[in-house]
């Protein structure tokens, strides 16, 4: 098997054919040195009367150098020109074989239909039958030569049709087991290229689970452990020799369930692997019925609480909208209230002032609901064209009227140049009020009064700009990532919701909402908006 050795990217298909094509070369050695044997053999009558003996004797030695060549060049090149020249070859040698002993004609036509037969299996199926009827026509020639020329001497034309009718039938039944074993071994080697991918596939997904999985045997050995596994072992406990590391040596406590486990005990509690990795609840499963190993998953309790994040706030949503439709009701009946007194003249002056309040307020309750319902169903919304400065300038006014400052003080900052924006201005408003209670609820110095400044400004590409100012002690950095989450708050009665509805909100203006922290102390809330050339489709 020397000379047939696989190359390595060689198919299974062409793996199989060159076995093949390996001892075809072989019994083509054998034909060869047994003719040898019987025309240079010690029994000189072995072959029978020879027609030509000197030429016989020639060709024996022939056929032997050349099937010897084939032998040592047929684990190189192409598979069926080997065979399409060994073939050709033993037809050209074989019929002027049995010219030359005509006493062993039927025996060598016999040998030969083994070659015709290996020829038609290892090509397509009209080269195989091209074969055939080739070795039909080399056997015809050869009995009509020597009928004609020789005196006839030889096979009889029985031999000859029934030879060649056995030729016709194997090179048909072996060019059909060829073509099946070629299907065979083709459709193998896809199924194993697809068995690959999905191993592959399902290595990935294993690999990139954000679920830790670990493999341990019998020994607490860590055998197998994916990216999210390793990235929670870190570099605790060393591997040994063989590069494997004990479960007891990496993390001691979930050995220590492990071995509970196994006794039959459960816990579900979380537990934490280091103090700088998150809280995992591990679940324990056998990797066969009757195996010690152990598939050790490491679920992520952060994952879970957003997902039950993601529930709470969807249950939110539709509570929000109820709760919004209920709120309508009693409001309509303020707002006309307050419009049956203001048409009053027993009201004074000075009363009048507080009616437009209540009526102002009373219109942007509404408008909060109106949102509030529009955040829940998560309607598109309304933009229109507007001049920053003058909304900012409006909101602070209203804010002033509406809210009991005190020592608190709220301004506006804005350019004298108009700020176009393209906003929904009722969301707008909403955003802002949010940013300004939280500016005068946290961005307070202890024991004094907050400074709030609402700032309109563009960037250097012209963007219009929105900045609400404190100077307070501004948000530690380990909170700052954590800001716009919903029901994150760092005051016991704060609902953590307020900066969750004012990004959604910005965000269904095509806006964004970001904290800056402000060198030297305080806090900045930086909304970027749409200018009227740079807007975008909702």
């Amino acid at each position: 098997m020397l000379f047939f050795r696989p190359t390595p990217d060689a198919s299974d298909a062409d793996r199989a054919l060159r076995r093949e094509l390996y001892f075809f070369t072989l019994y083509r050695v054998f034909e060869a040195v047994l003719l040898v044997f019987v025309l240079f053999g010690p029994l000189p009558d072995l072959a029978g009367d020879a027609r030509h003996p000197v030429f016989a004797r020639g060709l024996s030695l022939a056929y032997l150098v050349v099937s010897v060549v084939l032998f040592l060049v047929g684990g190189r090149g192409d598979v069926r020109i080997h065979t399409v020249v060994g073939v050709a070859v033993d037809l050209l040698l074989g019929t002027l074989a049995i010219h030359a002993l005509p006493a062993s004609g039927a025996s060598i036509a016999l040998m030969l239909a083994f070659n015709v037969g290996a020829g038609a299996l290892l090509l397509r199926t009209r080269y195989g039958i091209a074969i055939a009827g080739l070795a039909t026509t080399a056997l015809i020639g050869e009995y009509t030569w020597s009928h004609l020329v020789e005196g006839g001497a030889g096979m009889t034309l029985g031999q000859v049709l029934l030879t060649s009718a056995a030729y016709l039938t194997l090179a048909g039944l072996t060019s059909t087991l060829g073509r099946q074993l070629r299907e065979g071994y083709n459709l193998a080697e896809a199924r194993g290229a697809e068995a690959a991918q999905l191993s592959e596939v399902n290595e990935l997904i294993i690999r990139r689970m954000r679920t830790g999985v670990l493999l341990v045997d019998g020994q607490d050995n860590i055998r197998l452990a994916n990216e999210a596994a390793s990235l929670l072992m870190g570099e605790a406990g060393d591997a040994d020799a063989q590069g494997i590391r004990h479960l007891g040596v990496a993390l001691p406590e979930l050995a220590r369930r492990l071995q509970r486990w196994r006794a039959g005990e459960t816990e579900a509690s979380p537990m934490q692997i280091s103090p700088d990795q998150p809280e995992v609840v591990p679940r324990f499963t056998r990797l066969l019925a009757n195996s010690d190993q152990v598939l050790i998953f490491l679920d992520d309790t952060a994952l879970a609480a957003r997902r039950a994040e993601s529930l709470t706030l969807a249950t939110l949503g539709r509570f929000s909208a109820s709760l919004a439709h209920e709120i309508r009701n009693p409001l309509a009946a303020i707002n006309y209230a307050v419009q049956l007194l203001e048409e009053s003249p027993d009201i004074p002056t000075a009363d009048r002032r507080l009616l437009e309040i209540i009526r102002q307020q009373g219109t942007r309750m509404n408008g909060i609901v109106e949102n509030v319902l529009g955040l829940a169903r998560r309607d598109h919304a309304k933009p229109e064209h507007v001049d920053l400065g003058e909304q900012v300038r409006q909101f602070v006014d209203d804010y002033r009227q509406g809210h009991p400052l005190e020592d608190d003080t709220v301004q506006a900052t804005t350019p004298k140049a108009p700020v176009p924006a393209l906003v929904d201005p009722r969301q707008l408003h909403q955003v802002l009020t949010a940013l300004v209670y939280n500016a005068l609820t946290y961005g307070r110095m202890p024991g004094q009064p907050a400074r709030v400044t609402v700032r309109v400004t563009a960037d250097g590409s012209g963007q219009p700009m929105i900045e609400v100012l404190d100077r307070g002690p501004g948000i530690p950095e380990r909170v700052q990532s954590q800001l716009f989450r919903p029901f994150f708050t760092t005051s016991s009665h704060g609902t953590g919701l307020g900066l969750y509805i004012a990004r959604e909100l910005c965000r269904a203006n095509q806006a964004s909402l970001d904290y800056v922290p402000v060198p030297g102390g305080g806090a900045c809330f930086r909304l970027r908006l749409q200018g009227p050339t740079t807007a975008r489709r909702t």
